[in-house]
């Protein structure tokens, strides 16, 4: 584990704590996208335009924003607290890129064909068959980006038991 004597017991219950929270920020973000996932995603990909319609009646760009923006400035201070904790940092940095690649694909990918999606609700613009294969895309690939976002925020909860450990440890000498 690294260079241990430099690491103070304040240091650990910091480390603890952020790494804590940006779990738990991670978990409320996974509870939201399950939500949306579950019960929004299904309505307006039912049968497009019409139900795209259900876009415009509820704006969540503004709550996306924020959520990952707390939660992505969680994920750094975790990151700079558990530096000196090697094999904590090194599978916080593995997690923090799979996770910005998987933001990377929602900014490439997702928010531009739902942005896409709302403005064709207002007009009547595409036809059924191809906006319907196209929504079902969208739903079918979200699965997989949600579980790509649960998996990252499992795969932080054996290292918030390590840094436990190490807490108790060196505290218990």
């Amino acid at each position: 584990m690294g260079n241990m004597e430099n690491i103070t017991t304040n240091y650990l219950i910091r480390a603890e704590i952020w790494l804590f929270i940006t779990t738990l920020a991670y978990f409320l973000m996974n509870g939201a996208q399950i939500f949306e996932t579950t019960v929004i995603v299904p309505k307006w990909t039912a049968s497009p335009p019409t139900s795209f319609r259900m876009l415009n009646g509820i704006n969540l760009k503004t709550f996306w924003i924020v959520t990952h923006s707390i939660h992505e400035i969680t994920f750094i201070l975790a990151i700079i607290f558990c530096w000196k904790l090697d094999p904590v940092r090194n599978w916080l940095l593995l997690l923090v890129v799979i996770h910005l690649a998987v933001r990377t694909w929602t900014l490439a990918y997702f928010a531009p064909n739902i942005i896409e999606f709302q403005k064709i609700a207002d007009t009547t613009v595409g036809t059924g068959t191809d906006l319907f294969n196209r929504a079902n895309i969208w739903r079918n690939l979200n699965y997989l980006r949600v579980g790509i976002f649960i998996a990252i925020s499992l795969g932080l909860i054996p290292l918030c038991v390590k840094v436990m450990n190490l807490k108790a440890h060196y505290i218990n000498g």
